[in-house]
């Protein structure tokens, strides 16, 4: 009995711990966002919460200036924004579509067994070791500052995490499953629309908010492969530090909470799937 309940107390207290860690930065983000220039300076000393809340930080990154700063901004956040949309999304997709269908073909079919060493591959290096190249490529195809070339390459670099996930979910559908349908006359294309994408939905949320992740918070490939045109989210972070000395913080909070509606949206339309897709296969005897 007293071994049951200091297990469920240190077991608490380390969830408590876990709380803290993860919360205290989202806590001190969500409140900067909403303090005045002269609260999130050292001058007035830290506060935990604003004591006169303000919309002035986010006034700023939205129209470039606001009232009672003598600042200001060339680039305002809507066209960074609507670059990291574009490019996550359709990154999303090339890499969850292609994934998807070659996990299916190498789980079912036996087609290329190399292939899942082949596509783990491009995670073995750096990804350092790989921008030079990738840098001269799309320099000669001209995919340098373009939505299709940011988005092509956030595809490219998440595939593996998109063919792995997806053929572990497939490994555990039986396949007596698709073999009877089989025999009842479906076709291969009948069957994985209709039986086996239905089965692995969970999973396919699961792996697409994952990639969705990833490439919203790339930062080296769109600093490198982005000039002006197709700025996104933290490389405009990354220009906003520079420009203002490294001092505003208060626009760097309020970029952050902007940034993090996304996937928290994202998340909230898949819940339904989410929970289930991380567990996928976990009780299957």
């Amino acid at each position: 009995m007293r071994r049951s309940l200091f297990s469920t107390t240190i077991h608490y207290l380390l969830l408590l711990l876990a709380i803290i860690v993860v919360g205290y930065p989202l806590l001190w983000m969500v409140t900067m966002a909403f303090k005045p220039y002269p609260e999130w300076t050292t001058v007035s000393g830290f506060t935990w919460f604003p004591k006169n809340p303000t919309l002035q930080n986010f006034e700023f990154i939205f129209y470039g200036r606001a009232e009672g700063l003598v600042v200001s901004l060339d680039r305002t956040i809507i066209g960074p924004l609507i670059s990291s949309l574009v490019t996550s999304i359709l990154g999303t997709f090339i890499a969850v579509t292609t994934g998807t269908l070659a996990a299916y073909a190498v789980t079912r079919f036996g087609v290329a067994q190399s292939l899942p060493l082949s596509v783990l591959q491009l995670r073995l290096f750096p990804p350092l070791a790989v921008m030079i190249p990738v840098m001269v490529m799309w320099a000669f195809i001209g995919a340098v500052d373009t939505w299709w070339g940011l988005s092509l390459i956030y595809g490219i670099v998440t595939l593996p995490f998109s063919f792995w996930l997806m053929k572990t979910f497939f490994d555990e559908i039986p396949i007596e499953i698709e073999e009877a349908a089989l025999v009842e006359g479906c076709s291969y294309a009948r069957i994985f629309w209709r039986i086996t994408m239905p089965i692995v939905m969970p999973g396919l949320a699961t792996c697409s908010l994952f990639i969705f992740i990833l490439n919203w918070s790339d930062y080296l490939f769109a600093l490198l492969l982005t000039q002006k045109e197709w700025v996104t989210l933290p490389v405009y972070m990354a220009t906003l530090t520079s420009a203002m000395g490294g001092q505003m913080y208060g626009m760097k909070a309020a970029l952050g909470v902007i940034a993090a509606i996304p996937p928290v949206v994202f998340g909230i339309l898949i819940q339904k799937h989410l929970v289930r897709g991380l567990t996928f296969g976990a009780l299957k005897q």
